[in-house]
């Protein structure tokens, strides 16, 4: 089971998910369901619009899904990551800071995901 908590400026308070072992929606897809207001526009990784930050709350691996080649070019193009956090992700298994919310899709782990209500706004 993951444990998410969604905290951007333009909510009153964090709020935490459960999201079910084995679920594959995207944390985006996690957030309408639960009328948490993460901007976006495409849903498919091409504007960039729904921009998050994600913070690994606990010490346990991270086990997030692996970037999609559509994700890593738009998250270059924004600026967000650079080549060598690209790599990490590619060869290390370790994700980067910065996140698609229609792309990435939460495993067992406990995150905080941080979104500023602007669309592509980190």
């Amino acid at each position: 089971m993951a444990n998410i908590t969604f905290t951007s400026p333009i909510m009153h308070r964090d709020k935490t998910i459960y999201a079910v072992a084995g679920d594959t929606k995207t944390i985006l897809a996690l957030a309408e369901e639960h009328q948490i207001p993460i901007p976006f526009e495409c849903r498919d990784g091409n504007c960039g619009s729904c921009l998050i930050e994600v913070s690994y709350i606990d010490d346990k691996p991270k086990m997030s899904i692996a970037l999609t080649e559509k994700e890593k070019a738009r998250l270059k193009e924004l600026q967000v990551v650079t080549a060598e956090e690209i790599a990490d992700a590619e060869v290390r298994d370790m994700p980067p800071r910065y996140r698609l919310a229609c792309q990435y899709i939460a495993r067992d782990e406990e995150v905080r995901i941080r979104f500023t209500g602007t669309p592509g706004g980190s």
